[in-house]
């Protein structure tokens, strides 16, 4: 797990926290403990990212609403459910709007930590798609729309000579077009441009015709 990672605990139960706090820190993990699914909220736009380990029952806000509210605000730090005997169809429930895992309590310490350490590296995975996306999607903020309808004619799969047809131009503007584009996205392989696109969702987007 990494150094810097921030296991943010959310429950009602002053003693479960605790105890949770203390196993992180004997592993060598920082925690920051919350009493309800309120202040977590109240404090998300200052914390540290990472993952979130909260109590599926609590009053107020339960660890459902606040995984259906985490989706709504696009907040992707993996949550790890708890819960007590007899609740998993809460747990099910937890898992199917984007809970990454569940604990029945009591729990041993190091299923625990291995689910920590599970949602940390996919929380660093997902940190790293993101400034991925981010930096193809500023590559492709300089591309002009010209540059950018033969970019989505190359990943649909299409020859020069369709693209051309397609677009009214002669094949070899289209090879200058696609030089153009293979260097401003700085992909050295129709494969990686293709790669790209996937990451940002070219594909998907289409010119409408």
């Amino acid at each position: 797990m990494a150094a810097d990672a921030i296991v943010h605990v959310i429950d009602d139960d002053e003693a479960v926290r605790q105890s949770i706090e203390f196993l992180l820190r004997t592993a060598g993990v920082t925690a920051r403990t919350y009493d309800s699914a309120s202040t977590f909220l109240n404090a998300l736009p200052t914390i540290d990212p990472g993952c979130i380990i909260t109590d599926v029952r609590m009053p107020g806000i339960s660890g459902i609403d606040l995984l259906r509210r985490l989706g709504e605000m696009r907040i992707k730090m993996p949550v790890i459910v708890i819960t007590g005997h007899g609740d998993v169809p809460l747990a099910v429930e937890a898992m199917k709007i984007g809970a990454v895992d569940f604990l029945e309590k009591p729990f041993e310490d190091e299923l625990l930590l291995g689910s920590v350490r599970s949602a940390l590296n996919r929380s660093q995975e997902n940190a790293a798609r993101d400034a991925e996306r981010a930096e193809v999607e500023a590559r492709l903020s300089t591309l002009t729309n010209r540059e950018r309808e033969v970019l989505e004619g190359l990943v649909a799969g299409k020859p020069n000579k369709v693209i051309a047809f397609d677009l009214a131009i002669s094949p070899r503007t289209v090879e200058i077009y696609r030089a153009n584009v293979m260097t401003k996205m700085e992909a050295a392989s129709l494969s990686e441009l293709v790669r790209m696109a996937l990451v940002i969702g070219v594909m998907n987007s289409g010119t409408g015709g």
